[in-house]
């Protein structure tokens, strides 16, 4: 007798320096191609698991959100185990349960947020150069808060779309652009002080290299090379030429997967 279906869903955490990015590639490591691999080897069935977002290569995640169908009777904590101790050190399982046949990750998500770290001083901590876009030259965040206030609603993110993004539709509603500075970072209980900046970003869905696109034009703001309100143009032009580069993968997080409000 063969076990009915069960559809399982995962949080996880990962470090993606590492890795080529989420979705399995033809060539390098990947996060999905990853678990699925563990995950057959575990149960002893293919499986295809799917996330709520597809993380270019490099960039990390607190809290991706996946899932996949299986017939095995594992129970939740035993696969959990079994999971995390035949993933890398730099990929965790945190949680994983039993969830309803039409969840979706991706398809009945609310909200995505994204945070983007900057180190803007001489020096970065040398625990932080993996994770943190190192720029030196002083950055003008009152500048930056004024141009992310044109980017919010409902509108044609074109401008900030990477190529290669097969989305129907570059129509996407941004809640929330913050741009922070702080003085001082703690990690691992040692405070660091310097120079740093965080931008987070909310929306109800992410073009492929959005946040990257978004964060790099900030920036270009922040340096003084584009005027705040020409965000707004850039906006309106709906041609990828006019923002500005593509801020690199390491900073860049996934944050949160909101599916309730």
């Amino acid at each position: 007798m063969v076990n009915a279906l069960r559809r399982i869903k995962i949080e996880l955490q990962y470090d993606g320096t590492s890795y080529r990015g989420w979705q399995v590639q033809p060539s390098g490591v990947t996060i999905q191609g990853m678990l699925q691999e563990s995950i057959r080897g575990i149960t002893g069935q293919p499986v295809t698991i799917v996330g709520a977002g597809r993380t270019d290569a490099g960039v990390h995640a607190i809290a991706q959100v996946a899932s996949f169908d299986s017939s095995s009777r594992l129970d939740e904590t035993v696969l959990k185990r079994a999971l995390n101790a035949q993933l890398p050190p730099d990929v965790k399982i945190m949680a994983i349960e039993n969830c309803p046949g039409d969840f979706h990750p991706r398809y009945s998500a609310l909200r995505k947020r994204y945070f983007y770290l900057i180190a803007n001083a001489g020096d970065v901590p040398v625990f932080f150069e993996r994770y943190m876009w190192w720029i030196r030259a002083p950055l003008d965040v009152g500048g930056m808060k004024a141009a992310s206030e044109f980017l919010l609603g409902r509108h044609d993110f074109s401008s900030f779309r990477g190529a290669g993004c097969d989305v129907k539709s570059p129509v996407r509603e941004v809640y929330c652009i913050q741009a922070e500075r702080f003085g001082e970072l703690t990690f691992l209980s040692a405070r660091f002080s310097g120079n740093f900046i965080k931008i987070s970003l909310e929306a109800n869905g992410f073009l492929r290299h959005m946040a990257r696109n978004i964060v790099g034009t900030l920036v270009e703001v922040g340096r003084g090379r584009i005027r705040p309100e020409t965000l707004r143009d850039i906006l309106l032009a709906r041609d990828r030429r006019r923002a500005g580069q593509t801020a690199p993968a390491k900073g860049l997080f996934l944050d949160r997967v909101i599916y309730s409000l």
